[in-house]
């Protein structure tokens, strides 16, 4: 009999679910929504009874699954114990005791990002790699260190949060952690925006980006595509950014690739080869030249992690 596996990536919004084989095959993908109402006390039990209607569904008895992975929107420790989750409105409490009561299953738990970047590795942009570093680039930026096939979670989950590393000390605009200066200011979709409307604003260079009503960072990457001065500019400081950014990471865990996902990914050739400019720069010869690609998996990133916690 063919035993299975199910990856659980819970969001904010919406909770994706996956049924994967033991060799890794994806056979089903789902969504449920996430009800965070509450403080979140409903999504456990949520994700329990969607794994035992799936198990129903396809007569799937619980002995012939090897588990549940499960990613999580905030710091998890190594035992299971999510330290806070402000998305969900979870306060402290240990995700695999209270999921493996619920489902009779054994449970393996891990961050949201850092599982995402376990996908990747696996079945996406960094297969037939052990080391590498996961880069999202969306709404901030997000982060995942692979070390020997390995999950770097840190002693507190917190392992991979390069978003949050101080690239500039004379910041005075505040990040969404509080402090300042921390890379997402300036290398997330909000950041590059954030970066171009103080440009239209404090300068009256001309642009094609002040004919936008609204400006994307899609619109910034396709002008720049265009040859526009100023969004080729801003480009170029994404890039300086979290080139230099991805140097220091590389001085200390030395990976064998950065895998670069999330929706500014979308940009292309032109952001792999402005990021690996920068980084080239910044880093000591026997670091440079690492492989820069681009992430594979999209939104199932998560659940393929997931599920990997679980086949080992």
């Amino acid at each position: 009999m063919d035993k299975f596996c199910f990856g659980i990536d819970i969001g904010g919004t919406t909770i994706k679910c996956g049924l994967f084989t033991a060799n890794g095959e994806l056979k089903e993908k789902w969504e449920i929504p996430s009800r965070t109402e509450n403080g979140g006390i409903q999504v456990p039990q949520d994700v329990a009874d969607t794994i035992d209607a799936k198990l129903k569904e396809l007569s799937i008895e619980k002995k012939d699954v090897l588990g549940v992975g499960i990613g999580v929107p905030g710091p998890i420790t190594e035992d299971g114990t999510v330290l806070k989750c402000a998305n969900l409105g979870w306060d402290i409490f240990n995700v695999n005791e209270k999921m493996s009561a619920l489902t009779g299953l054994k449970v393996a738990t891990a961050n949201d990002a850092n599982v995402a970047a376990l996908g990747e590795m696996w079945m996406g942009g960094g297969k037939g790699y052990k080391n590498i570093v996961m880069v999202t680039l969306g709404t901030g930026v997000g982060g995942g260190v692979i070390l020997n096939g390995k999950i770097v979670a840190g002693s507190n989950g917190g392992g991979g949060e390069i978003g949050h590393m101080t690239m500039n000390l004379d910041e005075k605009e505040t990040c969404g952690c509080g402090k300042h200066g921390h890379l997402e200011q300036y290398a997330s979709a909000t950041g590059i925006v954030r970066l171009a409307k103080k440009r239209l604003l404090d300068t009256s260079v001309t642009t094609s980006l002040r004919e936008l009503a609204e400006v994307t960072a899609k619109d910034i990457f396709d002008h720049a595509k265009a040859g526009d001065t100023v969004a080729l500019e801003l480009v170029e400081e994404l890039g300086r950014y979290l080139g230099l950014a991805l140097s220091h990471v590389a001085a200390a865990v030395d990976p064998q690739v950065f895998v670069i996902g999330g929706g500014v990914s979308r940009a292309g050739s032109m952001l792999l080869d402005v990021i690996s400019k920068y980084y080239n720069q910044n880093i000591i010869f026997a670091l440079s030249n690492k492989e820069f690609r681009l992430a594979e998996l999209g939104n199932d990133a998560g659940i393929y992690g997931c599920a990997k916690l679980v086949i080992g």
